[in-house]
């Protein structure tokens, strides 16, 4: 593995660490795509960090385990975004 993945990996494992934010919002924050990130925090920086890897671990399975609720979030305020479309345009 080269060098400069190495501190991406770990660069990336930190960066989650202090803001434990989703891959997605890493990946937005950082430039690289969510696909890399991903791979980066699971498979790849097990073996360059294993204890940074850790800690990782535990705060993609709670993103994993709340992911539910922020989809259902999502569409609940789509709804009441819509119903208030709907309602200023009948008031018109």
């Amino acid at each position: 593995m080269h060098e400069q993945i190495r501190r991406r990996c770990v660069r990336l494992g930190e960066l989650l660490l202090e803001t434990e934010v989703t891959v997605r919002a890493l990946a937005k924050a950082t430039g690289y795509s969510k696909s890399t990130v991903h791979k980066d925090l699971t498979e790849r920086l097990p073996n360059v960090d294993a204890s940074l890897s850790e800690e990782v671990a535990k705060i993609l399975a709670y993103h994993k385990s709340v992911r539910h609720l922020r989809g259902g979030e999502a569409t609940r305020i789509k709804w009441i975004n819509e119903s208030k479309k709907q309602e200023e345009e009948a008031s018109k």
